[in-house]
This record gives structure tokens, sequence and C-alpha cells, in this order.
């Protein structure tokens, strides 16, 4: 296997844990901590506010600091940080504990996205399947922290299922670090020397075309809402679906192991939709795969109030399949439009948006569930689809892309 398949690799791998370790707390909360601390569901969810607020207001400077400094550099940072906080984890004997724990998961947690996709972006040939690929192994984490969460209840406690995971990412840090360690140390030194000799070098720089700039801001805007408001509907997807499959799949799942297994087959067939999605974006393009994922997502969230068993696993499926589908599209169109140099930086902004949105949702989700129950949390979501899909179809169909203007 050549450096670049194992550097892609490692970074699929990163995805992985990225997920897993934002949400085994999710599992432990619905399945045991709400038994072990006397603390209600509703109440218990808040305490990963902090750690969710940290995944987003972190991804900015984590950018920049790849922009400026290294990218693979905060990649080895990301793996040893996050591994060393999951197993502090491990050992918390109160709420705020766990908060405070869960605060500084999310701190590195936050480098992976600005980061760790653009060293996607930047190794691929295919943008769209690259994404696809990167985020199959994603969800797959998501799908993995209620399967793996579940196993390790079980069989050894919910310590552990913050403990082997934070030791796992310790180990891939320092696999990392082994197979990067030249640009880790001689790149920075590189973009310093480059920087110093900026001023006397004549360099060609990337910009959009006048006539894109009109069809590039209102690409902007739209990223913007978008991403926003399916992170709501993703989070509501993600971190509460254990919680959903425990009141619904009564006689299907009714241990923790088998409420992790519904969720990882469900997060599992669901990943391989992007598989499709980043073939479609190559070639379809990302408005069409926006307006079909949106649609499906709508008429699946109107479909759930009222339903139980084998009914609401099937339909469970297809919502969560929307989800994940629509994960690489904002990506796909933020590496076609953005400029290289900036690449990490915007992919950081567009986070700080997301995962703030994911924070200020768990509480909402939590206050909702307690008075009303999941029902009124499908219609909620069936409208923000429609409103996403109304966004979508402004966008245009070609995505304009930076142009490269001579040296001088």
């Amino acid at each position: 296997m050549t450096k670049a398949k194992l550097h892609f690799l490692l970074l699929n791998l990163g995805h992985f844990l990225d997920h897993l370790v934002m949400l085994v707390f999710a599992t432990v909360a619905a399945l045991v901590l709400r038994f072990d601390w006397g603390i209600p569901y509703s109440e218990l969810i808040a305490y990963a506010t902090p750690g969710f607020i940290a995944f987003g207001i972190f991804s900015l400077p984590a950018g920049w600091l790849a922009d400026r400094w290294s990218r693979e550099g905060m990649m080895a940072i990301f793996f040893l940080g996050i591994g060393v906080f999951s197993i502090a984890c491990a050992f918390a004997r109160t709420p705020i504990e766990m908060a405070i724990g869960l605060f500084f998961v999310g701190m590195f947690a936050a480098i992976y996205h600005p980061v760790g996709l653009t060293l996607v972006v930047e190794g691929a040939k295919r943008t769209g399947m690259a994404l696809a690929l990167n985020g199959i192994w994603g969800n797959l984490g998501v799908g993995g922290a209620a399967l793996m969460t579940g196993l390790m209840i079980d069989a050894a406690g919910w310590r552990s299922a913050f403990f082997w995971p934070g030791i796992t990412s310790l180990v891939l840090g320092a696999a990392y670090i082994m197979l990067m360690w030249p640009e880790i140390v001689h790149l920075p030194k590189q973009k310093h020397a480059a920087a110093r000799a900026a001023p006397t070098m004549q360099k060609s720089k990337t910009y959009l075309p006048q006539t894109d700039r009109e069809i590039y801001l209102r690409i902007t805007l739209i990223i913007l809402f978008t991403a926003g408001i399916s992170a709501f509907v993703f989070q509501s997807v993600t971190f509460a679906l254990p919680k959903i499959f425990e009141e619904r799949l009564t006689g299907i799942a009714e241990t923790a192991t088998m409420i992790g297994w519904a969720t990882f087959i469900v997060a599992g067939v669901a990943s391989l939709a992007q598989l499709a999605v980043g073939h479609l974006l190559d070639t379809a393009g990302p408005r069409t795969m926006f307006l079909f994922v949106s649609a499906l997502q709508c008429v699946c969230f109107l479909l759930m109030p009222g339903l139980t068993g084998w009914w609401d696993l099937i339909v469970a499926l297809f919502f969560v399949t929307g989800s994940f589908g629509k994960l690489p599209i904002n990506d796909y169109i933020i590496g076609k439009t953005a400029t290289p140099e900036l690449r990490a930086s915007i992919y950081g902004a567009r986070f700080v948006l997301t995962f703030t949105v994911l924070a200020i949702s768990l509480p909402f989700i939590g206050w909702v569930h307690a008075n009303w129950g999941f029902d009124m949390l499908f219609r909620i979501l069936a409208l923000i689809s429609a409103s996403v899909f109304i966004a979508a179809s402004l966008l245009p169909k070609r995505v304009p892309e930076p142009a490269t203007a001579p040296a001088e």
C-alpha cells in the first residue's frame, strides 16, 4: 500500500473515531446513566452540550492553524487529544465531570472536519467520490458508537465504552505521526520560507471571475442556511436514534447490545447511500442530489409519527439514508468553489456554524421529547427538510470554480 493510500486510510479511521467519541455519551445516557445517576434522559443529554459547543467553536481556529502551520500536525494533535480525554471521561464520577471531559473531547474532535476534509480533497482525483468514501467512515462511527457502547455496557460497563476508543485513538495517533513525520516537521518550515520570500516573488493567484460572483454569493448563502438547519436534523437523527429504538422497537431490540446492533445496521446500510451520492455529485451535480435527499427526508419524517416495530425500523433506515446522503453535498460545493489557500479556513467556518447548531439543538430535543415525545420532533424535522428542499432549488446547475490568474 502506498503512503498516499495509508494516509487516506488513517484519515478515514479518524473520521470514524471523530463521530464515535462524540456519540458514546448519547447511548450511555439513554441506556445506563439515567438509572445510575438518577437523572431523566431529557435533563441528562444537556450535559453533552459543552462538548458540542467546543466541537463547533474550535473548528475555525483549527482550520486557521492548519492553513498557517501544518495540516498533518493538526491531525496528529486530533488523534492524541481525543484519545486522552475519552479516557478521562471513563473516570467521570458526576455529571459535571462528564461535561468537562466531553468539552475537551469536543475541542480536539473539532480539528477533524476542517483539516481532515481539506486533506481528503487535496489528495483526491474525484472529489465527490473521495468525500463520499470518507463520509461512509464517519457514518459508520455514528452507528458504531451505539453498537460498540451497547456491547461494552453489557460486557464490561459503560466506562469501558469511553476507555477503549481512547486507547485506539492514541495508537492511531502514533501511527499517523510515524507515517507523516516528514510533512509534520518539514512542511511548516517550507511554508514560513515561502511566506518570507513572497514579497519578492511573482505568483499566480486563484480568484472567482466577475461573472460568477453573484452566483458565488447565492451559493454561499444557501450553504450557510442548509448547513445550519440540516445540522439540527442530523443531530436529532444521530443523537436520539438509540432512544427512539429503545421506545419503539419493543420485542425486536430489548438489550443495550440489540439496540446498538439496530442503530449500527441502519447507519451502516444508510452509509452506502454516500457512494451513490458521491458518484452522482461528479455527474449529476449537487443541486439534483440536494433536492432528492431533502424530499426523501421530508416524506419519511411525515410517516414516522405513531410507527413502532418493524415499520419504525424500515422508515428510520430511509430517513437516516437521507441524512447521511446529504452530508457530502455542502462539502463538495466548498471543495469546488474555495481557493486552495483558504479551503481549510472556510471548512472551519462552515463547521463552526454546523456544530454550534448541534450543541444548541440538544436541549431543544430534550425539551420536545419531555413535553410531546418524538412524534412532535418528527413533524418539526419534516418542516425543516421541506425548507432545505426549497433552498436547494435555488442552487445553480453549474458550480463555479476559482480561475487561476497568470503570473505578472
